[in-house]
């Protein structure tokens, strides 16, 4: 997994905020699958308003357009995001999120989570993301802004809130990129590009060839 620090600024995090004191908020167990909805309990807004419409286009534009989002997730769909509230008592239990989301050209298969913190770690007690790895289970907590994304394939939980409101959205992504191990060493391609311009000047070998390389590999594993 991959946190991404400071993906909104303050002023965007004031407007949200103001703006989902105004949407309204339904059972999250409505979109949950078959096996989330048992242990699901929390909120999620409805954005179908004029409000809510705008608020997930804020968030998902400040996803998409981040370039470190787009090196490592290398996206080639996003499903509908979210925005969910868990509030005292609330939590959502060990699952896995849906292999594939939506219907006809919609529909995609899910191989990265996000979720973008909206609430500011203080406000609230307990509901850390909690993400089952083959080694050890990482915890999440992030300050507003921040987004963490993760494998979908791993199991995962937000623990009870005890006090306070949690406030996210959370989406998923479909990779061109279908290998997470391909992805990876994208991904450091991309790092070691970026590393190697502040030392070789623009059409230097060097930069032409990782170049070369990068759009090789990527054409070689494109999931298009």
């Amino acid at each position: 997994m991959i946190v991404i620090e400071n993906i909104l600024g303050q002023d965007v995090l004031t407007e949200v905020a103001a703006a989902l004191r105004e949407l309204r908020w339904e059972d999250g167990r409505n979109t949950a699958g078959a096996t989330a909805r048992r242990v699901k309990r929390n909120q999620q807004a409805d954005l179908s308003s004029r409000t809510g419409s705008k608020v997930r286009e804020v968030l998902l534009e400040a996803v998409k357009r981040h370039p470190v989002v787009e090196a490592y997730a290398r996206p080639l769909k996003f499903a509908p995001p979210l925005i969910s509230c868990s509030g005292e008592g609330d939590a959502y239990g060990l699952h896995i999120d849906n292999p594939v989301m939506g219907k006809g050209d919609a529909r995609l298969r899910t191989d990265l989570s996000f979720t973008l913190f909206l609430s500011p770690p203080e406000s609230y007690d307990g509901g850390e993301l909690e993400i089952e790895t083959v080694f050890k289970t990482e915890s999440v907590k992030l300050p507003a802004g921040s987004m963490v994304i993760y494998p979908s394939t791993e199991l995962h939980r937000v623990t009870p809130v005890t006090s306070g409101e949690r406030f996210v959205f959370v989406g998923w992504i479909q990779s061109a990129i279908k290998d997470a191990a391909q992805r990876a060493i994208l991904f450091d391609v991309t790092n070691l590009k970026a590393g190697l311009a502040r030392r070789f000047p623009p059409g230097s070998p060097e930069l032409l060839t990782l170049a070369k390389t990068e759009s090789n590999l990527i054409r070689m594993w494109s999931d298009i």
